[in-house]
């Protein structure tokens, strides 16, 4: 089936998305954008969603199930170094994760899927999405009602990977993606002068027990079947070579595929933190958010995914056990509706594409867009078949 959108009109989309990143819930000129390229395809379109989220509706000749696909739109407060002719155009940020990508590969979809409309029972909703790197948009959106009137009964997303070369493509069953909770962990002790220990409680000291005992959790507490990572990313605290200090903090990340290990993370680092504490006479505080949860796929919606990535690229170019400890808001969407995440293998070093995620070098393989779309269209029509 010839494309109407070729991968060369993505890649131009993608570059102009490219030049002009924005932060979470700042997306107005991708928003505009997109409104610019759903309204010159004469597809129906709700912007201002969830601040500045978009959705475009594609309906079928005949009555049938409703499919929703979703791509994210937000940047990273990141300095751009790739040198390339189409990097950042605006200082401190950067599309260092691909969602530019994403946003040109859904325009490109839908171009494709009107092309194919006589073939599709049922209703496609084009999912425009801000804020995925954070706080999150995927939950504003759902709560804005972008599951229902028509009501969705599955859902696809994607992520170009720069993990895995450019034409494999990885569908997997079961969580892909980890959830991302995160902690601050304050120690407070009683500060003094360096010389007098004895009349002072260290903080410092009292932190560097807690740090080692919180990996105590992953070493011992848990399975070595389950995949589980605690990760301290920030140390802060003291004044001076010669003071004690009277307080430190510290934040953390918390990965998981378990939604059950996930709530259990919370009591168990507070238990080995007032144990800590307690020995040395010190006081803690423990702000712990549960954040998005994990990325769950369905297992007949991945089914699904895989046979179509199999038509489109062939069964050697098939990956079924890719995961990752990254996080992942399309994760609320998931919870509520059947579906499937995959990641499209985007690496190719011989262009300077091998660079990973939020890196500021960071640049992927753009053939990537088309062998996706391709996907996904497949993908579309088998489950909106008449």
């Amino acid at each position: 089936m010839p494309p109407t959108a070729t991968t060369e009109s993505m890649i131009a989309l993608r570059r102009e998305i490219h030049r002009q990143p924005e932060a979470g819930f700042q997306e107005t000129q991708t928003a505009d954008l997109v409104v610019r390229e759903l309204a010159r395809l004469g597809i129906p379109y709700q912007a201002g969603i969830a601040t500045t989220g978009v959705m475009g509706t594609i309906t079928g000749t005949r009555p049938g199930k409703t499919l929703l696909i979703r791509a994210d739109m937000d940047a990273l407060p990141i300095t751009e170094r790739t040198g390339r002719e189409y990097a950042s155009q605006v200082p401190g940020m950067m599309h260092a994760c691909g969602h530019d990508g994403h946003t040109a590969m859904l325009i490109g979809l839908a171009e494709r899927l009107l092309s194919v409309r006589d073939r599709l029972a049922g209703t496609v909703k084009l999912i425009f999405q801000p804020a995925e790197e954070g706080p999150g948009g995927a939950q504003p959106m759902i709560e804005a009602g972008v599951l229902q009137n028509p009501d969705v009964d599955a859902a696809f997303a994607f992520h170009v990977w720069n993990s895995m070369p450019t034409g494999k493509v990885a569908a997997t069953v079961g969580p892909v993606m980890a959830c991302t909770d995160q902690f601050v962990l304050r120690i407070k002790g009683r500060g003094g002068h360096g010389a007098m220990p004895e009349c002072s409680v260290d903080a410092i000291v009292v932190m560097a027990h807690v740090v080692t005992a919180l990996q105590s959790i992953v070493s011992r507490q848990v399975s070595p079947l389950d995949t589980v990572v605690v990760t301290l990313g920030t140390v802060h605290g003291g004044y001076r070579h010669n003071v004690i200090a009277d307080q430190v903090e510290l934040t953390g990340t918390v990965r998981t595929f378990s939604p059950q290990m996930a709530a259990a993370f919370p009591h168990r680092i507070e238990r080995i933190v007032q144990g800590v504490t307690e020995a040395f006479g010190a006081k803690f505080e423990l702000e712990y958010e549960r954040t998005y949860p994990a990325v769950i796929n369905d297992a007949a919606m991945t089914a699904l995914m895989q046979k179509a990535i199999v038509r489109v690229i062939g069964s050697e170019n098939l990956i079924t056990d890719e995961r990752s400890m990254g996080g992942e808001d399309m994760a609320y969407f998931l919870e509520k509706v059947p579906g499937c995440y995959f990641f499209v293998g985007s690496e190719n070093p011989a262009i300077g594409c091998a660079e990973p995620h939020h890196s500021p070098y960071f640049d992927f393989d753009e053939a990537a867009m088309g062998i996706g779309v391709d996907i996904l269209v497949e993908a579309s029509l088998a489950f909106l078949a008449p």
